[in-house]
């Protein structure tokens, strides 16, 4: 597995990672702005855009995915508690924060729950339900990677005032992150790149809702 960090995109500056397998295809974790470019960093990386995985609805990490579909004929997957964020310009946010350019999306998507595994190729992908900043919002496992979204970052978590988000499922989200098994890489939705351990010490979030309970 190859894990590419690409420029942050959008006006949020919003991270997204392709996840390359041995047989060169590619899973695009979210799909922040600007298509052309992510399309560049597909060519330049030799492998073929099979699938997006979305962590959560907003529009700083869905606007690509429209375009993207329409060049690649890729897989579009994305909870379905946040399927509807997708659709239209309020849902996903983008009117509340006066955006322009990002397009709704009404094609074809793959919805999935926890009980679910994501495959491409080799690749498995675990999820992680993690509720609190959007009701859909998940974490995607695959290896000793965990793609966070906008629930945890480095020394920070993703914002709960927004429709649909819950500061009281964010912290059992925060809990079940912090009892997870084993030091994994963090890549998170916003910011730089992390550890758990790092966050398990450092992040006073996680570090409040680890142990026993709340």
């Amino acid at each position: 597995m190859k894990v590419i960090k690409l420029k942050p995109l959008s006006i949020c500056e919003t991270n997204s990672y392709l996840v390359i397998s041995q047989q060169n295809n590619a899973v695009l974790i979210d799909a922040p702005f600007d298509a052309p470019y992510i399309l560049e960093e597909v060519k330049a990386n030799n492998c073929t855009l099979k699938k997006i995985f979305l962590t959560h609805g907003h529009f700083d990490h869905i606007g690509a995915v429209a375009d993207l579909v329409e060049a690649t004929g890729c897989e579009v997957y994305i909870h379905p508690l946040d399927e509807k964020m997708l659709r239209t310009g309020d849902e996903m946010l983008a009117t509340h924060f006066r955006s322009r350019g990002y397009k709704s999306y009404n094609g074809e998507v793959k919805l999935f729950t926890e009980n679910d595994i994501l495959h491409l190729d080799e690749l498995e992908f675990d999820i992680l339900e993690t509720p609190g900043h959007t009701p859909g919002s998940v974490c995607y496992i695959c290896g000793e990677a965990m793609f966070s979204g906008d629930t945890l970052f480095s020394r920070s978590i993703g914002r709960t005032d927004l429709e649909g988000g819950n500061f009281q499922q964010m912290k059992k989200s925060l809990h079940r992150i912090a009892e997870l098994g084993g030091d994994l890489t963090i890549y998170p939705g916003h910011m730089g790149t992390t550890t758990l351990d790092t966050e398990r010490k450092y992040n006073p979030y996680l570090r409040e809702n680890s142990g026993g309970g709340f």
